[in-house]
């Protein structure tokens, strides 16, 4: 069944390249379908486009089909293009001529449009959510490890000391940051784009503030050619969200591959959650952080690749919009995914203790020995090469204080500060 079709039938060959995946990515759109069409049929009623117990109709059969929804084998029919064909022959089966009246002054655009606002409003709030979690158990690591030294890095060289109160804060800082983009994309799907019909309204009075005060949105897309054209800005505006947590949880990821390693051996896991090798019995493969880092690099493409879907379109409905459901919708499953998985993985990590009393770690502290000279009235250059030379004569002996107070350093990673920025009222680690 088609909502387009008229009295001829479309060539097999045609019809199943345009239909595409779309029975199999609207599953993940029913829900908010049928959202939207209750929303509807109480605008319709309202507005005096139907009678109100046709809309009671409406709406007591739709809530049936939800409940048909919520079931998790539920699929789409293969004799159905996609889930509005398939809910608009439902409630016609079910109620007859009033079923067919559910589609009055709307289109299929504004459809899809409404369906990927709603579906991409609620899943950014389980990122959120998700990525909320993943920052909250970093900073509950870096305060348990917060006076735990390991080394930092410039050039893959060891540089100066660093932390893993900094090391694990500073993520929770970096997620910080992301939550911001993230309720940005949350802030553009909460906005109401019903009403636009084919993208340029209806000639029936309808009431858009109706459908979205029903649908509980903040706000509606005023303009009916903006609110179409919020097809594809409202996915890559998402997208560069999630590409922003991803690019977060690949470096975390690449540190942990490269920490974990036996020459290193910084951090480690339990057998449970790290793989082994078909040949090589003392393999302890990081499958899962080296998996996290490629989806995420995956994931970072995908603003780009809805870039070039969208590029060089003008204004109106285009059919390469169909492409960004599947697009989107896979890249948010894929992230939440890999939020779920990061935290339960990083809230076992362990940790090695006292690192950097091996000698070979000397050199990370001559930084804090030029600085003890200068502080003793040396000017830094000249400092700098008298521990120069130390060090070139393997003559330099580390020192056996280094003192770090300033916010952000190893001596005060600012977790309390960081805390502030996920939940400004909780007080721990003060």
């Amino acid at each position: 069944m088609k909502l387009w079709s008229k009295n001829s039938n479309t060539d097999t060959l045609i019809n199943e390249f345009t239909v595409g995946s779309d029975r199999i990515i609207d599953v993940h759109l029913a829900r908010y379908d049928v959202q939207g069409s209750i929303a509807h049929a109480t605008m319709l009623a309202k507005c005096g486009m139907i009678r109100e117990n046709e809309s009671l109709h409406l709406k007591a059969e739709l809530k049936n089909i939800l409940a048909l929804i919520n079931n998790e084998s539920f699929t789409i029919p293969e004799q159905f293009e996609d889930i509005h064909s398939y809910i608009e022959f439902l409630l016609t089966e079910k109620l007859g001529e009033t079923g067919k009246k559910i589609h009055t002054a709307r289109s299929r655009n504004d459809q899809s449009l409404l369906d990927i606002k709603l579906y991409l409003r609620h899943e950014m709030k389980q990122v959120k959510s998700k990525t909320l979690m993943l920052a909250e158990t970093l900073l509950n690591l870096a305060d348990h490890y917060r006076n735990d030294l390991v080394p930092g890095y410039t050039h893959y060289q060891l540089a100066m000391p660093s932390s893993f109160g900094l090391w694990f804060s500073a993520y929770a800082e970096s997620l910080c940051e992301d939550l911001e983009l993230i309720d940005t994309s949350i802030n553009i799907a909460d906005k109401n784009p019903l009403g636009s019909a084919a993208g340029y309204g209806s000639s029936f009075p309808i009431d858009r503030t109706v459908t979205t005060k029903e649908l509980g949105f903040s706000a509606m897309n005023i303009n009916s050619v903006y609110a179409q054209m919020t097809r594809g800005k409202t996915e890559k505006t998402c997208a560069m969200a999630i590409a922003s947590v991803a690019a977060t949880l690949n470096k975390l990821a690449s540190d942990i591959v490269l920490f974990m390693n036996q020459e290193f051996n910084y951090v480690s896991f339990p057998q449970s959650i790290t793989t082994g090798s078909s040949i090589m019995p003392h393999k302890k493969n990081p499958d899962v952080w080296e998996l996290i880092r490629a989806k995420s690099n995956k994931l970072q493409a995908v603003p780009n690749e809805l870039a070039l879907l969208l590029t060089n379109l003008p204004s109106g409905y285009h059919r390469d919009f169909q492409l960004t459901k599947e697009i989107i919708i896979n890249a948010v499953i894929t992230i939440q995914q890999m939020l779920d998985v990061a935290e339960y993985c990083i809230s076992k990590i362990q940790v090695r203790k006292n690192i950097l009393s091996d000698a070979k770690y000397n050199s990370l502290f001559t930084v804090d020995s030029v600085n003890e000279l200068v502080r003793k009235g040396i000017p830094f250059r000249d400092a700098y090469m008298h521990v120069s030379k130390q060090v070139a004569d393997r003559t330099y002996a580390r020192p056996t204080e280094i003192p770090y107070t300033h916010l952000g350093s190893i001596g005060n990673p600012g977790i309390y500060e960081i805390k502030k920025l996920i939940s400004p009222e909780d007080d721990s680690f003060k």
